[in-house]
């Protein structure tokens, strides 16, 4: 009996030390090099402070490896995880595995699409409204052409491309949406395919539309994001553009936009519109703690919205983004 009940109080003591682990998620990104995703790992980390759950980063830049992190996760006994997938095309085999290793699966920033590339419903999913953020970047730009006086038939335009990627391609969509809406000549467009979505690729890719596009005055340029639209800033002082002869203005606001606005000289990086990793970062992570532990379920899509930053407002505009 004494055997007995020792048992018992040695299994409760098991029972309950493992109702008191505190719930563990993971948080995988495509491009854990690139600031974006180490500020959204940086939130993700306050969360987790905060809030008290544990937390697994894991950079994820093939399906081999996401297919891999989701069973780690899965032995390491977390619940769920946030996923920036490096192919959103891998959605349906991503739901597989979550449901097979029974952990719960939030997407953020790229969203997840089955074999006939609709969004995943049943996956939550917090992102941003990529047109909408485009059309700030190309009105920004058009702002800033008639601040200067010129002539629209005397600029070329690099949209620097990354169509394989919906939320690249809405960006750069809305931004030319946004140029052609005010007047700006569609043959002066110029696409730059970037193979990768880092500002080595991007300087390449506008490089390329540089040179074979020397008849232009002025140019503008748009991409995916600050990386795309550096490089190509980068391609033209290459080629000896000035900044009084060129104007980009990036997507993200991260530190490669804050190192660039806060040069002592003035380079033809004109701005980027901010968007801020935190609420991608922190609330992602907490929506999901909160759906593991049975309070609410995420919402099944939350876009977040951006604010154009240059040298003149840059403060300010971190400010009001609670940065």
């Amino acid at each position: 009996m004494k055997r007995t009940l020792l048992a018992v109080a040695a299994l409760c003591a098991v029972t309950f030390a493992h109702a008191a682990d505190p719930v563990k998620i993971g948080f995988l990104v495509k491009q854990a090099e690139e600031p974006w995703f180490q500020d959204e790992w940086r939130y993700a980390e306050v969360a987790a402070k905060e809030k008290g759950f544990a937390l697994v980063k894991i950079g994820i830049p093939n399906g081999e490896k996401t297919m891999a992190a989701i069973d780690n996760l899965a032995a390491q006994k977390a619940q769920g995880f946030v996923i920036c997938a490096p192919d959103v095309k891998l959605g349906k085999a991503i739901e597989r595995a979550a449901k097979r290793n029974n952990l719960k699966v939030v997407s953020v920033d790229d969203r997840l699409v089955d074999g006939s590339g609709k969004p995943i419903e049943s996956i939550p999913h917090m992102g941003i409204s990529g047109y909408q953020i485009g059309k700030q970047v190309g009105e920004g730009i058009i702002a800033e052409i008639k601040a200067r006086k010129w002539n629209m038939a005397d600029v070329g335009a690099i949209r620097v491309a990354y169509d394989q990627l919906p939320t690249a391609k809405e960006r750069t969509t809305g931004a030319i949406d946004a140029l052609k809406a005010a007047g700006f000549p569609a043959a002066n467009i110029i696409d730059a395919p970037q193979a990768k979505t880092d500002t080595e690729n991007a300087f390449n890719a506008a490089n390329i539309a540089l040179t074979k596009n020397a008849r232009f005055k002025y140019w503008v340029a748009v991409g995916l994001n600050d990386e795309a639209v550096l490089g190509a800033v980068r391609a033209a002082e290459g080629r000896g553009i000035k900044a009084d002869s060129m104007i980009g203005i990036g997507i993200g606001g991260a530190k490669a936009a804050e190192n660039e606005l806060n040069k002592p000289a003035v380079t033809a990086f004109f701005g980027s519109v901010l968007i801020s990793a935190k609420e991608h970062g922190y609330q992602t992570s907490v929506n999901l703690v909160n759906w593991i532990n049975g309070k609410a379920t995420p919402p099944a899509e939350v876009l977040t919205k951006g604010m154009l930053m240059t040298r003149a407002n840059q403060a300010e505009v971190r400010k009001a983004m609670g940065l």
